[in-house]
């Protein structure tokens, strides 16, 4: 049988754009569903809660939230008392409760050696080294794509790390969470204990930070499952 058309609101991470899901985008759309990818201002959490609101009111009827990395925050806390939003969709991402932060939860992780890629400026913005963003961003990345993201990469503000999120709304919703075992940035045991917590329907991968680009198949299988997908053709499974 197959599966009803489905909005899908897609959420970047920090230091990146709404590019980084061209291949995600493309999977989804070949289902037939709606996908819009925002774009973050990245300049507060505040700032980037007010945007995706406002871009989630431009779609007509109920949509399922996809987060990357920080835009796990994003999502979380966006979702929280939105009766729009059906479900939750975590790509190595963060999902904070009340009081907590993308910063807070970090201290229940392991160090990982791609951190030492970030730079924090004494004006409060951060970005990435250069030089540093193939261990940041994982080895199953082509070389010439980790120079492209390193490239266009946007500054992001350390008040979007450092700000509390609210309440989460993982706590109402169903979710999934896409796992990247070999991430170099995000402890991997953190996100399985952030998978646990939300009660998340675990899709591991042996992927880098990244798994949105060097998998996007299987990303997009994971949120495809929470759509009802029951067999989505032309997208891998794990």
């Amino acid at each position: 049988m197959e599966a009803a058309v489905a909005n899908v609101v897609l959420v970047h991470g920090a230091w990146g754009d709404e590019s980084v899901w061209d291949g995600v985008t493309a999977a989804l759309q070949d289902q037939g569903h709606r996908v819009l990818a925002v774009r973050l201002p990245m300049t507060s959490l505040e700032a980037d809660l007010a945007w995706t609101r406002q871009q989630l009111a431009t779609v007509d009827g109920p949509v399922t939230l996809v987060g990357h990395s920080y835009g796990g925050v994003v999502i979380s806390a966006v979702a929280h008392q939105n009766a729009q939003v059906t479900a939750l969709v975590f790509v190595a991402a963060y999902a904070p409760d009340a009081a907590e932060s993308s910063v807070t939860l970090n201290s229940h992780g392991g160090e990982r050696r791609g951190r030492a890629a970030i730079r924090f400026g004494e004006d409060g913005w951060t970005t990435l080294d250069p030089g540093l963003c193939g261990e940041a961003f994982g080895p199953d990345l082509p070389e010439a794509t980790v120079k492209a993201l390193a490239a266009a990469q946007r500054p992001t503000h350390l008040t979007c790390f450092s700000t509390p999120s609210g309440p989460g709304a993982w706590r109402d919703l169903p979710c999934a969470y896409v796992l990247s075992a070999d991430d170099q940035i995000f402890d991997p045991g953190l996100q399985r204990w952030l998978a646990e917590r939300t009660n998340a329907t675990v899709t591991e991968l042996n992927a880098g930070h990244f798994s949105l680009i060097s998998r996007p198949g299987e990303v997009a299988a994971a949120i495809c499952a929470m759509l009802g997908d029951a067999d989505p053709a032309g997208v891998t499974t794990v």
